[in-house]
């Protein structure tokens, strides 16, 4: 049976509310298909189209709108669906001239595991054509169900969280076997093992390889299988460039082809308004944070994907501008995380194996900024919220906070 998402009933009510195409992109294996076969599914009537399907593609080549000829009721307007589109060398005419010639008559829902709004593959512009959403792995707020109204977390985000179910055990399941909806339905280390090894090598060479223009396949595979010993560490391309035999601007490029088909996201440093603060590289993460072996950085990526989930949803469905940072100062006060809203900080997250005193540089940091601070800590019922140097920081154990977020 499939996981319920988070992003189904906001697809549904941009479907019924707006006439653009709506786009949904994430990682491979992420779940996009099963999502948009249960929007479908949900809808009623459509077609499903599918890149990866030889047939489908042929027809796609011979007639881009084929879709026009299905069975349709009078007032009813079908949900056609394009799932890896973006794979065809003339994507982007074929959906301007899809949406142009039918949007009165057809909805249309987009999905795809390269960056629909960034991927450029030729053709003419789509803007203001679509609506972009993102989907992510399974986060432990999306398995938890039931959670606070957005607008109620985002006025106070470091309240002491209410009574709760247990989602220990679901939390430290995400830790070892990842949030990717196959290996964590398995269950098992092995399968992950198995599907971790797969998944990373046919990325490199069938997506990747496929869809730019790189030939160095191999060393490409290389960095990749560096990143997670990276995680949680300031990046630098000068300490990785020389393992792997290629320039900086080779690994620059590469670590954006990353980006844009979901291996790796980067978190900036923060400068507004921070007197001693000093222009760093950016931090690095993964969405298989299974894939890193410390456990401390892996406890970070994982925090770091949650945050990094919430301020994209929050600003795509429209709640402001939210921003994702981490902060360092001269002095080496370091916070793993800040939350920007507008142009100033919002809320300051740290995350601690284990440690339930407030860590100093959070303290320093807070004092500094003036906004509401959070300690995740990486153990179990863990809920408090304590004063220190007259400044009030939560302490709460990951799951219990985490699962708040949408």
């Amino acid at each position: 049976m499939p996981i319920p998402r988070n992003l189904k009933p906001f697809l549904l009510s941009d479907l019924e509310q707006y006439d653009q195409m709506l786009f949904v992109s994430g990682p491979r294996q992420c779940g996009k298909t099963t999502l948009a076969e249960m929007i479908l599914d949900k809808v009623g009537t459509g077609r499903y189209w599918n890149y990866d399907i030889p047939e489908d593609q042929i027809l796609l080549t011979k007639k881009p709108s084929f879709f026009e000829e299905i069975d349709r009721k009078k007032g009813v307007k079908p949900l056609i669906v394009f799932d890896e589109i973006h794979k065809y060398p003339r994507w982007k005419n074929v959906l301007k001239g899809a949406y142009d010639r039918s949007r009165k008559e057809f909805r249309f829902l987009i999905t795809g595991s390269g960056r629909l709004d960034l991927y450029q593959k030729g053709g003419d512009s789509l803007s203001g054509r679509y609506l972009l959403h993102h989907l992510f792995p399974l986060t432990i707020n999306e398995l938890a169900g039931k959670k606070m109204p957005m607008e109620d977390f985002l006025k106070n985000p470091s309240d002491l969280p209410g009574e709760q179910q247990d989602t220990w055990s679901t939390w430290k399941a995400l830790e070892m076997l990842s949030g990717f909806p196959e290996p964590f339905t398995r269950g098992t280390e092995a399968f992950y093992r198995r599907w971790t090894h797969a998944y990373s090598r046919q990325m490199v060479r069938e997506e990747i390889r496929d869809l730019t223009q790189v030939r160095q396949v191999g060393q490409m595979e290389m960095l990749a299988r560096l990143l997670p010993d990276k995680v949680g560490n300031l990046f630098s391309i000068n300490s990785i460039r020389e393992d792997i035999k290629v320039s900086f601007e080779t690994i620059k490029n590469w670590i954006g082809i990353f980006e844009n088909f979901f291996l790796a996201f980067l978190i900036p440093p923060w400068s507004k308004k921070l007197t001693r603060a000093i222009h760093k590289e950016p931090k690095l993460y993964l969405y298989n944070w299974a894939a890193v072996s410390d456990a401390g950085a892996r406890f970070e990526n994982m925090v770091a994907l949650h945050l990094y989930q919430a301020v994209t949803f929050w600003n795509e469905r429209g709640l402001g501008e939210f921003g994702l940072y981490f902060v360092r100062d001269r002095q080496k006060n370091e916070v793993d995380f800040l939350i920007s809203k507008g142009k100033g900080p919002f809320l300051l997250v740290e995350g601690k194996l284990g440690e339930t005193e407030p860590a100093p540089a959070l303290l320093k940091i807070k004092k500094l900024f003036q906004v509401p601070a959070v300690q995740l800590v990486n153990k179990p019922g863990i809920s408090r919220l304590l004063t220190r140097d007259d400044e009030k920081i939560l302490v709460v154990s990951a799951d219990r906070w985490l699962i708040s977020l949408p």
